[in-house]
C-alpha cells in the first residue's frame, strides 16, 4: 500500500534529504527558506521564553531548546515543515517535574524520553498515531489548556502565590485566597498585552500578533514602572552568574556550557546525580513526556500534510524528536516537539525545507547572544497574557463545541472523560482511560451491529424449495469475542426442535478466537441434539480461522459450502438420533 508507507518508513534525516537531497535545492529555495525562518525565529523568542517560565524554569533554558533541539529535530526528523521547541501541551507534566526535582530532574527526564522516543521509532510505533480518536486528543488538549490558563492567573494578576500546589482544586484554593491582594498595574500590562493579541488580527497585516502585543505590553510596564509601579519582569524575577562571578539580570548572553544533565541541580541546588533509583522514580514522567511527543509531533506532521499535501514519515519523525530530546539536555535544553502554530506559520511564511526550521533555530540563537538585555524588559504580566492566548489556541474550543452538539453520544462521554481527568488527575491517566473508553465503547457498538436474521421464507430460499425441518439464518458483522456469545445463543434458540440449518455467512468478515470457540460451542450443543448444520459462503478471514483451527465437515453433523445456492443443492436430510459429543469439534469447551 504505496499511500501508507509513510507510517511504515524510517530513514534519518528523511525529510532533509527528500526535500534537499532528493531534488534540486537552489539559491531561490534558499531564499523562501530564509525568510521564513527569519518570520519563525521572531515569533519562536517570547513563545520560548513564556513557555519555559510557566515549565518552572529560567526563561534562557527555552531558547535553549529551540535553538538545539530545533536544529536538531529539523536536520534529523521526517516532517519537512515542522518547527520543533518547547511548547504549551507539555507544561502539565514539566511543571511538577521541575517543582519537585529541580533542572537536573527535569533535563534526566528529558534524556530519558528522548531514548524511548528512539525506540518506538524503530519498532515502528508511527503508525498507532491512526488509533487515538479525536474525542481523545480535543479531550485532554482541552484540559492542558485549562491547567495552563489556571497556573497563568499569579502572573497574570501580579499574585504572591510563590508555590502552586500540585492538585488542581488545591491550586484554585490558593489563587482565590490571594486574589484580593492583586496588584493593578499589572493586571493592567496583562490586559492591554490580551486585548492587542485578541484585536490585532483585525488589521490584517501579516505581522503576528503577539509581537505587537508583548512590545506593546512592555513599553507599558518600563513607563509604569519608571513612575514607581513595581511591574515584575524577566529581569526582576531571574538572574544568573557572569564568568566572574558576578550576579547578572535576565538571561545570560552567552552559549550554553555542555554539562552533564545529572550534574544539574536539583530541586534543593545540589547536583542531582545518576542512579538506578532517580531513573525509577523519572521513567513515569519519562515515558508521559515520550508519548505526549509522540503525539504532538505527529499530530503536527498530519495538520501540515493536510495544509501541504506532502507525506511525512512517522518513524522518521519520532528518531528526530528522540535524537533532539537526547542532544538538548547537555546544553541546558527542556523537552521539545513539534508546534503547530509555529509549524503552520513556517509553512505560510513560504518554507520549502526543513532549512527553514534550522534558520528559526539560528535567529533564537542570535537573539540570545545579541538581545539578551532588551529581553530582560519582558513583563511577566505580559508572558502571561501571552500564554493564556496560547493555551485558548491550543484549546481548539470551536472544535470541542462542534463535537458536543454533533458527535455520538460514546464520543462525547470519551471527551468527558479526558477532559475531566487532565485537569483533575494526570495527563497520562486521561490518554490512557479515553483510549481505553473509546476502544470498549467502539467495541460494544461493533457489536451491537452483528445480527442473526431467520431468512427461511426469503426469495431467494423459498425458490430452491427448502425442505421441511430447515432453516436458513444469515449472520451480518464481525464475529469477534463481544458478539459472539450472544449470536451463537440466539441461533442455539432459534434452531431447537428443527432437523438441520443453513449458517449464511458471506456477511462476517471477521471470526475471532472468541467467535471460534463459541462456534465450537454451537456445533457440540447441535450435534448432542441431532441438528445438521451447513455453513455457506465464508469470506477470507472466517475461512482462515477455521482452517488453522482443524475444523472440518463430520458426516452427519457438519458441511462447509462455497454458496447459498450450493447449500441448498445439497441434500438436506432429516434429523439424527442424538450422538455423543465431538471431542473434535468442541475443542476445550467439551
Amino acid at each position: 500500500m504505496p499511500h501508507r508507507a509513510h507510517l511504515f518508513s524510517l530513514r534519518l534525516a528523511h525529510a532533509f534529504r527528500e526535500a534537499c537531497v532528493d531534488q534540486p535545492y537552489n539559491s531561490r529555495r534558499f531564499l523562501r527558506d530564509l525568510m521564513a525562518g527569519v518570520t519563525v525565529g521572531i515569533i519562536a523568542i517570547p513563545l520560548a521564553m513564556a513557555l519555559a517560565i510557566a515549565s518552572g524554569v529560567a526563561p534562557q533554558y527555552g531558547l535553549y531548546t529551540a535553538f538545539i533541539g530545533g536544529f536538531v529535530i529539523a536536520l534529523t526528523g521526517g516532517s519537512r515543515f515542522s518547527v520543533s521547541g518547547p511548547t504549551a501541551a507539555f507544561v502539565v507534566i514539566l511543571y511538577p517535574i521541575a517543582q519537585a526535582y529541580g533542572l537536573g530532574g527535569l533535563l534526566l527526564a528529558t534524556l530519558m524520553s528522548g531514548v524511548l522516543l528512539i525506540i518506538m521509532a524503530i519498532m515502528r510505533l508511527g503508525r498507532f498515531i491512526e488509533y487515538i480518536p479525536e474525542s481523545v486528543t480535543l479531550g485532554f488538549t482541552g484540559g492542558i489548556a485549562v491547567v495552563i490558563a489556571t497556573l497563568q492567573v499569579n502572573d497574570f494578576f501580579g499574585l504572591s502565590v510563590e508555590t502552586m500546589p500540585e492538585q488542581y482544586w488545591d491550586k484554585l484554593a490558593a489563587l482565590a485566597q490571594a486574589f484580593p491582594a492583586l496588584d493593578a498595574m499589572s493586571a493592567l500590562v496583562a490586559a492591554v498585552t490580551l486585548a492587542v493579541m485578541l484585536f490585532w488580527p483585525r488589521l490584517k497585516t501579516p505581522v503576528p500578533p503577539h509581537l505587537p502585543a508583548v512590545v506593546i505590553g512592555s513599553l507599558l510596564a518600563l513607563w509604569l514602572n519608571a513612575n514607581g509601579a513595581e511591574v515584575d519582569t524577566i529581569g526582576s524575577r531571574f538572574s544568573y552568574l557572569l564568568p566572574s562571578g558576578e550576579a547578572g539580570a535576565g538571561i545570560p548572553p552567552f552559549l550554553p556550557e555542555f554539562i552533564w544533565p545529572w550534574q544539574q541541580a536539583n530541586a534543593s541546588g545540589e547536583a542531582i546525580g545518576l542512579s538506578w533509583s532517580m531513573v525509577r522514580e523519572l521513567l513515569p514522567a519519562a515515558f508521559a513526556i515520550a508519548m505526549l511527543g509522540a503525539i504532538e509531533s505527529l499530530l503536527c506532521a498530519v495538520v501540515l500534510d493536510g495544509m501541504t499535501g506532502k507525506r511525512h514519515s512517522a518513524n522518521s519523525e519520532l528518531m528526530g524528536q528522540g535524537l533532539g530530546n537526547i542532544v538538548a539536555p547537555f546544553f541546558g535544553g527542556i523537552t521539545a516537539t513539534a508546534a503547530i502554530a509555529r509549524s503552520a506559520a513556517n509553512y505560510r511564511a513560504g518554507a520549502e525545507s526543513p532549512v527553514a526550521a534550522m534558520v528559526h533555530a539560528v535567529v533564537v540563537l542570535l537573539a540570545l547572544v545579541s538581545l539578551a538585555g532588551v529581553l530582560a524588559y519582558l513583563p511577566m504580566p505580559a508572558m502571561a497574557a501571552l500564554l493564556i492566548m496560547v493555551a485558548w489556541n491550543m484549546s481548539e474550543a470551536p472544535k470541542a463545541v462542534h463535537l458536543l452538539k454533533t458527535a455520538p453520544r460514546s464520543d462525547i462521554l470519551v471527551f468527558l472523560t479526558c477532559f475531566s481527568l487532565t485537569v483533575a488527575l494526570d495527563m497520562v491517566i486521561a490518554i490512557t482511560t479515553g483510549v481505553l473508553l473509546a476502544t470498549v465503547l467502539f467495541m460494544r457498538e461493533m457489536a451491537e451491529m452483528t445480527k442473526v436474521t431467520d431468512i427461511t421464507t426469503g426469495k431467494r430460499v423459498s425458490e430452491e424449495n427448502l425442505p421441511g425441518g430447515w432453516r436458513v439464518f444469515k449472520i451480518n458483522g464481525p464475529l469477534f469475542f463481544a458478539a459472539a456469545d450472544r449470536i451463537f445463543g440466539e441461533l442455539a434458540a432459534l434452531s431447537r426442535n428443527v432437523d438441520g440449518f443453513i449458517l449464511y455467512m458471506d456477511g462476517v468478515t471477521l471470526l475471532d478466537a472468541g467467535g471460534l470457540s463459541a462456534l465450537n460451542k454451537l456445533i457440540a450443543t447441535c450435534q448432542s441434539d441431532g441438528t445438521r448444520i451447513v455453513i455457506a459462503d465464508l469470506q477470507s478471514q472466517p475461512q482462515r480461522t477455521l482452517m488453522r483451527a482443524g475444523l472440518e465437515s463430520v458426516e452427519g453433523v457438519l458441511q462447509f459450502a462455497s454458496s447459498l445456492r450450493e447449500a441448498l443443492a445439497l441434500p438436506l436430510l432429516p434429523r439424527v438420533e442424538p450422538g455423543p459429543t465431538l471431542s473434535s469439534i468442541s475443542g476445550s469447551d467439551s
